[in-house]
């Protein structure tokens, strides 16, 4: 969706003037009939077209493309400019900006969106338009009595919006994976600690493969040869008290007696 290339702007060079620009050496030498800097905005009455048939209409761009366009009148008597199209209609939306060059007011800046179908239930669309006008266009006088011309020239860029929500879409989705598998490892870990019963006995402990037997671990460990026990029945204020000492063979016979229980 693009322009015409010719253009008499020299290769590279790319035209993107700023809003008072526009005015003052654009606008203002349209509506006086002076030639302007560079001969690349076309007349093209924009309220006959659609705005996406505009692009070959336009003399340069690419993204974004300028028409000098007549405004004619909603109503006879009134001031309302007729922004109906073929298909649709331009809102207005926001609020006017005022243009100055240096301290001098010299025009207005308009925002509209375009809406297919008509008022008030048309379909909001993606096409800006961003339109021109001169501080001074309501002060002249009609050319002809009664005539529906409302300004013989305003000055419009006419570009899509382009959306960024599909690149977060996209960042979205490649996330999800992740998120799974660490809920798949949350899961698993929860699976592995549940083989741990909360409440178990020796007998338990016995009975699992993975944590072997009891009394072997005893036995292989030379510091649990002998259990002392005190002797709290008898003698509990002396410092010497009797103290019995169980070997391996008590040890595994005390543990044989518990897990039959």
């Amino acid at each position: 969706m693009e322009g015409r290339t010719g253009s008499d702007l020299p290769p590279g060079f790319r035209f993107h003037p700023t809003d008072e620009e526009l005015i003052m050496y654009y606008l203002r030498n349209q509506a006086t009939s002076r030639p302007c800097p560079v001969s690349i905005i076309p007349e093209v009455d924009i309220y006959k077209f659609d705005p996406w048939q505009l692009p070959e209409k336009a003399e340069f761009g690419e993204n974004e493309w300028y028409f000098f366009s007549p405004r004619d009148r909603k109503y006879p008597n009134g001031v309302r400019p007729n922004r109906a199209t073929v298909s649709g209609y331009w809102k207005a939306t926001g609020t006017d900006k005022a243009i100055y060059s240096g301290s001098k007011y010299v025009g207005v800046k308009k925002a509209l969106v375009f809406y297919k179908g008509r008022p008030p239930k048309g379909i909001k669309t993606d096409w800006i338009m961003h339109e021109y006008r001169l501080s001074d266009s309501r002060k002249q006088p009609s050319k002809h009595a009664g005539s529906m011309r409302l300004d013989d020239w305003v000055l419009c860029r006419i570009y899509k919006k382009r959306h960024m929500a599909k690149p977060l879409e996209l960042k979205e989705e490649e996330s999800q994976p992740a998120q799974i598998d660490l809920k798949l490892a949350h899961d698993a870990s929860e699976q592995h600690m549940s083989k741990f019963p909360r409440t178990f006995s020796i007998a338990h402990l016995l009975d699992m493969e993975y944590l072997g037997s009891i009394s072997q671990l005893l036995s292989d460990n030379p510091y649990n040869s002998t259990f002392e026990f005190p002797n709290t029945i008898a003698n509990a204020g002396t410092d010497s008290a009797e103290r019995p000492s169980w070997g391996k063979s008590h040890t595994n016979t005390w543990i044989q007696g518990f897990s039959s229980k």
